[in-house]
């Protein structure tokens, strides 16, 4: 097997049935693929949609194991020699997964490789990022960031030209390729981030063994994301007390330097 594409669900159904269309519809010609879809115990019952697509396959998860959990699940019940991570709010546009097999195929030393996401109008979603520091995940989710817009703008590298191919530190989880001999000996995703820096630790795992994280942006995909962790009232919001229990653990595990 050539690819496997791996959708974590949860009470994403109406977008997943985008996701699994593009999908269908995607440039995918010479290429053998599978996509597996996890139910991470979120209740939906997805077997009509998935009837409609044969290339798809259920995984049901008897607990909402995280993004990170419930992605190591699907890549536990796959077998393509590349992996791509996907969440359910991701449209592709046609050439989207080809230009990103073609870029991690042209090195070996490029072990992910990520695309170009763009809001549902069109517009760039800055998706690349550099390593955080110690201070940032509280000027994202808190007034702070108010008084810190060039701190901000920096970790989120608008500073450079985005219709550039480029190696960056980290890519957003949203949309990930892999090549699974990468990680023989290892999870794909560290479990103790149940939501939210696992990607960011997946991309700093890769650069400490000396490989590359590239972003591509010729490969453009639709994230029609709802941040419900922008909520920035932390007593009100249990995803953004999630966040901050994450970045605990990121820097718990790395220490509270920047770079790589």
């Amino acid at each position: 097997m050539d690819l496997s594409i791996i959708i974590v669900n949860f009470l994403s159904q109406k977008k997943l049935a985008n996701c699994l269309r593009s999908i269908s519809e995607a440039d995918l010609s010479g290429l053998s693929f599978e996509v597996v879809i996890v139910e991470n115990n979120s209740g939906e019952d997805l077997r009509a949609l998935i009837a409609n697509y044969p290339f798809a396959r259920l995984v049901v998860s008897k607990k909402n194991l995280g993004m990170g959990g419930g992605n190591n699940l699907g890549v536990k019940n796959s077998t393509g020699d590349f992996i791509l991570i996907s969440n359910p709010d991701i449209v592709l546009k046609p050439k989207a997964i080809k230009i990103l097999l073609a870029g991690i195929k042209s090195n070996p030393k490029i072990s992910l490789t990520g695309p170009k996401l763009l809001n549902p109008d069109g517009s760039l979603q800055y998706s690349c990022a550099r390593f955080p520091r110690w201070y940032m995940p509280i000027l994202r989710r808190t007034f702070l960031g108010n008084f810190f817009k060039t701190a901000l703008a920096d970790f989120s590298m608008h500073d450079f030209n985005h219709n550039q191919n480029v190696s960056v530190d980290w890519l957003f989880g949203a949309c990930l390729l892999v090549r699974r001999s990468d990680f023989q000996n290892e999870p794909l995703f560290d479990e103790r981030f149940f939501m939210y820096f696992e990607d960011t630790d997946l991309c700093r795992r890769i650069w400490k063994k000396g490989q590359q994280v590239w972003y591509f942006a010729d490969a453009e995909v639709f994230h029609d994301h709802q941040r419900d962790s922008a909520n920035k009232n932390i007593f009100s919001n249990h995803l953004m007390r999630i966040h901050l229990k994450s970045w605990w653990q990121y820097f718990l595990k790395w220490g509270f330097r920047a770079k790589r």
